[in-house]
């Protein structure tokens, strides 16, 4: 069941993506803003109650309304698995901005390449040439997609697995919200958002890094990996960029600028095979990257599938 849930869930949305300004996000947000004014004292601990707070009210009735649903029938569960899945998925959300980023460089359109990528990363894009460009969409799609995508099929995964799907995705939602804001920014409120998200994606962020590998240049992706995931800020965005930069033979991330968090080198580094060097495997990034994504993104995706069907079977049989 949990197979068809979210093979269902994916038709769903190719068939009719979910806005993001759609009423049950807009509820989430607003009512984490509630939260944070509640509970937001400027200490740590505030912001742990805050967190449980926000989690308990979401994740309590989700699981509360799946066991009624186990009661009522394999098909009212089926239903309400679908229904959370297709809610906390998403993976249109964002592709069409990938997409429109993507016709705007084919046609030579770099002005509106820039408008489009600084309305989707809220960044400064105005003195971005096109490698520049095409690296920062490319990084923006792979971080997004494993969030929006990939960690939510492992926790769905879960025994509570609807419950666990939106303690994902509200965990990720509010490690942003109560930390990426201007008025939130070093507040200590957020910290423990930040943390928990941080653990709670620790297995999922190497899962992704991995299928990215087995889908892409195995070799160079598991090098970039062990060998310059830590020179990002973020270690969780450096194991999936790392990753997902080399089994496409990109090079992602950028020594001298912040646009993508890279850490400056301050040394080479020695590979197995004793050669030094002091930067990832792979190619300045093009628009023709962008298209190496989604073929990257998408043969992920049907490994995921293939493996969760041989599970799925494997549950059935055994």
């Amino acid at each position: 069941m949990t197979f068809l849930s979210i093979l269902f869930a994916l038709l769903i949305e190719q068939l009719k993506p979910l806005r993001a300004d759609n009423p049950v996000y807009t509820w989430v947000k607003h009512f984490s803003l509630m939260v944070e004014g509640w509970f937001n004292a400027g200490h740590a601990r505030h912001g742990r109650l805050g967190w449980f707070c926000v989690m308990l009210a979401l994740m309590v009735p989700t699981a509360l309304i799946y066991w009624v649903c186990m009661h009522i029938g394999a098909w009212a569960a089926f239903i309400w698995n679908v229904v959370i899945v297709y809610l906390t998925l998403g993976f249109r959300h964002y592709s069409h901005n990938f997409t429109s980023i993507q016709l705007a460089l084919n046609t030579g359109d770099d002005a509106q390449a820039r408008t489009l990528l600084a309305e989707w990363t809220k960044q400064d894009t105005s003195d971005m040439d096109v490698g520049e460009i095409s690296r920062i969409a490319v990084e923006k799609a792979l971080i997004t997609t494993h969030r929006n995508v990939f960690g939510v099929f492992f926790w769905f995964l879960m025994p509570l697995g609807p419950a666990c799907a939106v303690m994902y995705r509200v965990a990720e939602y509010l490690a942003r919200a109560w930390n990426e804001p201007d008025h939130m920014r070093n507040e200590e409120f957020g910290r423990f958002a930040t943390q928990a998200f941080y653990w709670i994606d620790w297995i999922p962020a190497r899962l992704t890094a991995a299928a990215f590998a087995v889908v892409g240049n195995f070799e160079d992706a598991i090098f970039a990996w062990r060998n310059f995931a830590d020179r990002w800020k973020s270690e969780t965005d450096g194991i999936i960029l790392s990753a997902g930069g080399g089994a496409m033979g990109i090079l992602l991330g950028t020594p001298d600028k912040s646009a993508s968090a890279f850490l400056p080198i301050d040394a080479a580094t020695v590979d197995s095979t004793g050669i030094e060097t002091d930067s990832p495997p792979g190619d300045l990034p093009t628009p023709r990257a962008l298209q190496s994504t989604v073929g990257l993104v998408w043969r992920a995706l049907l490994l995921w599938m293939f493996l969760l069907l041989l599970f799925s079977v494997g549950v059935w049989l055994g």
